[in-house]
């Protein structure tokens, strides 16, 4: 049974629209709603910044994309102390940002599955020293695959997420000698970061770095078929007369034929011949083998272009905003729930009445934080307590809370 969503998924914008317009608002109370929002998007950036700082921090060392010199270098203690502060912080951030961690034994079934792709992908683990997945978005979708030349068609179902973002850190150079692997695409000791959408579980492996193409069984007999039915035919009809001049030859050095074997000029122009459509067609079965394994790399090169979103330092960027956005989105959605309430609600009932509301009016299921939502609201004074009901404050009140405390940041010593 597959778990609901975190994901709101509405853009801060549509939440703030869809609260504004429902009708419980006065036009009075609609600038003071209007200008609670805008306050809270202002803290919620603010207090991530801080974050998006210590990532950028954290990854340089292992950035492979790094553009600036490092002042000072770091230790290997040090820089095994930055790299566990980039995981902890990269893990909060999509934690916020409503993402959940692929674990080992997920990711292990779906490397299992079936691709929908029509090649095989191979990927060689041994390059790494730690690999993680996160994802956001699971749906059920279909899709018509062809089969035999188009002559059968069948519709499947399959896992598709949303968002993935993939941490990839490569092993250090002193592996890459031992194993005596010397011409390498990346750089070793370094860690990638890459955001990629709409991604089937079934092809999590296309999205690793090192992924190679392999033909699968029915593709080298597509190719080995027709390649061993024309080489015989060629035998029988072109080469016949080559080969066995070429045999007689051969026997007369070895001793193994008393008749010498007179190569007169048109005896040397059949040999000519003969090896020169024996070596054309050689190279044409070589030339279709590697002209379909172009063709697969070009398939997974096309899918991979429109599916990644970024790389390294800026998926940071993309995450801070989709943490910022979740995080306003539940604190904007539960304060006006409670505004709108009639009596004061404990978290269970807020919890229920927002998902309600959102299954009734927009078809739209989802597993709302409510706990998270409440202890944001707390954090900002936005609500009442007694005991576990909760009611929110009113909105001039609201407005003037969220003024004072943004204020608040940028108080100084003199």
């Amino acid at each position: 049974m597959t778990l609901k969503e975190r994901f709101v998924p509405y853009s801060k914008a549509d939440i703030i629209s869809i609260c504004m317009n429902e009708g419980t608002l006065s036009s009075e109370q609609s600038v003071l709603f209007s200008d609670v929002c805008s306050l809270i998007s202002s803290i919620y950036h603010f207090k991530f910044h801080s974050s998006l700082e210590l990532l950028k921090e954290s990854y340089a060392p292992v950035n492979p994309d790094l553009d600036t010199k490092i002042l000072h270098s770091k230790s290997d203690d040090e820089k095994t102390k930055l790299e566990n502060e980039l995981i902890s912080e990269l893990k909060t951030l999509l934690n916020a940002a409503n993402f959940e961690e692929i674990l080992q034994a997920d990711l292990d079934r779906a490397l299992q599955e079936e691709s929908l792709f029509k090649i095989k992908l191979n990927v060689d683990f041994n390059d790494f020293e730690q690999v993680l997945f996160f994802r956001r978005g699971e749906s059920t979708k279909q899709e018509m695959l062809s089969s035999w030349f188009g002559l059968k068609k069948k519709s499947i179902s399959f896992i598709n997420y949303d968002r993935v973002v993939i941490y990839v850190k490569y092993k250090n150079q002193h592996y890459f000698d031992q194993v005596k692997r010397k011409q390498l695409f990346f750089q070793p000791g370094s860690t990638i970061i890459k955001l990629f959408q709409n991604i089937p579980r079934a092809d999590l492996e296309m999205l690793f770095p090192n992924t190679e193409v392999r033909m699968k069984t029915i593709d080298k007999l597509i190719i080995g078929v027709p390649a061993v039915v024309g080489g015989i035919i060629m035998l029988a009809t072109k080469l016949g007369a080559t080969l066995l001049l070429t045999w007689t030859v051969i026997a007369f050095w070895l001793n193994m034929h008393e008749e010498p074997v007179i190569l007169d000029q048109a005896a040397l122009l059949g040999l000519a011949a003969g090896f020169g459509a024996l070596g054309a067609f050689l190279w044409k079965q070589f030339s279709n083998f590697k002209n379909r394994k172009i063709q697969f790399m070009k398939t997974l090169t096309d899918s991979l272009y429109f599916k990644n979103l970024d790389n390294n330092t800026g998926v940071f960027h993309r995450l801070i905003d989709a943490a910022e956005e979740e995080e306003c989105k539940e604190t904007i959605l539960a304060y006006y729930f409670l505004l709108r309430a009639d009596s004061s609600l404990d978290a269970d009932d807020l919890d229920n009445e927002i998902e309600r509301w959102f299954q009734s009016k927009y078809q739209c299921s989802f597993d709302f934080e409510i706990n998270d939502a409440i202890t944001k609201l707390i954090d900002l004074g936005l609500v009442k307590q007694a005991g576990k009901l909760l009611s929110a404050i009113p909105l001039n009140d609201a407005r003037l809370q969220l003024d004072v405390l943004w204020d608040g940041y940028f108080e100084f010593d003199h």
